[in-house]
């Protein structure tokens, strides 16, 4: 795990243990709970977003633009109708707020708001994207999808997945650096489920420590996913035990952020995992 603080804007993140990245999607077509959080009134939606702060969490990614197999694009004024309030409502929190868009204007705006990290499945490839995060302080996420989303599961292929994901991402962060993107600022996401099988993300998971390499921070999203579901044999509401354990194999090859669902379970796991691993210090463990 890397010793390196990630700058998110107003906001130093130690990566000196695993940080945990806690989902707020405002989509209507959310995979992971059916579209429940949008039809939450502010009251419930801030109570939520405190309790997962509460459970540990350093950081709450919200997205307003479903990223599933076969989701439909949403306009860049809708991504705005459903995120920018949810930011505001929660910019006082003390954590790291996360916006998990691949529109530039979305970002912008999110950004003059007071967003610490942009979270961007398509790795910029908006051009204008770039241009949007030099004039700020935030963090960046650099994810690898194979496809788009409508289509990125329909017979995704791969000669070497892992050598593959890792090549593309040096690549961005060459770019990115090239553009002025400070080093601190940058996170790499190996894309679990984005255009990859079940074995794509299992030699992926099992290659993890690869992806230390690159010098980046490294974020991995695997919460409730459909390789959860056909390991486990598991509907996406009972995936909590195979999400918390394929959260702590991902911090065991090196990550050094996981994006859950499961906030308080997954903070109790890796405080864990952190005991055994100090051995004779494990107060270190469960401070906070």
């Amino acid at each position: 795990m890397t010793n390196r603080v990630l700058q998110c804007g107003s906001i130093e993140l130690p990566l000196t243990r695993p940080a945990v990245m806690a989902v707020i999607n405002v989509t209507p077509d959310s995979f992971s709970d059916g579209g429940l959080i949008p039809r939450m009134d502010s009251g419930r939606l801030r109570a939520l977003a405190e309790s997962m702060v509460a459970e540990g969490a350093s950081l709450i990614d919200i997205g307003g633009e479903s990223t599933r197999p076969g989701a439909a694009p949403v306009s860049e004024d809708e991504e705005c109708r459903r995120v920018l309030p949810v930011l505001e409502l929660l910019l006082d929190l003390g954590v790291a707020l996360s916006v998990d868009t691949s529109k530039a204007g979305v970002a912008q705006r999110a950004i003059g708001l007071g967003a610490h990290m942009i979270n961007d499945v398509t790795a910029l490839a908006d051009q204008r994207m770039v241009e949007v995060l030099a004039d700020s302080q935030v963090a960046i996420v650099l994810m690898h999808m194979q496809g788009e989303p409508r289509t990125m599961q329909h017979k995704p292929s791969y000669t070497d997945v892992s050598a593959e994901v890792h090549g593309y991402l040096s690549r961005r962060l060459a770019f990115c650096r090239a553009h002025g993107l400070a080093a601190e600022r940058l996170v790499i996401d190996p894309g679990f489920g984005f255009g990859k099988t079940l074995i794509h993300n299992l030699r992926l998971l099992q290659q993890l420590s690869l992806f230390e390499t690159l010098g980046a921070a490294v974020l991995v999203g695997l919460s409730r996913k459909s390789m959860i579901g056909t390991i486990t044999g598991r509907p996406v509401t009972q995936r909590q035990a195979g999400s918390v354990a394929a959260a702590l194999l991902a911090v065991e090859r090196g990550a050094d952020i996981v994006r859950v669902h499961d906030v308080a379970a997954t903070v109790d796991a890796l405080k864990m995992l952190r005991a055994l691993q100090l051995g004779d210090k494990p107060d270190d463990a469960t401070r906070n």
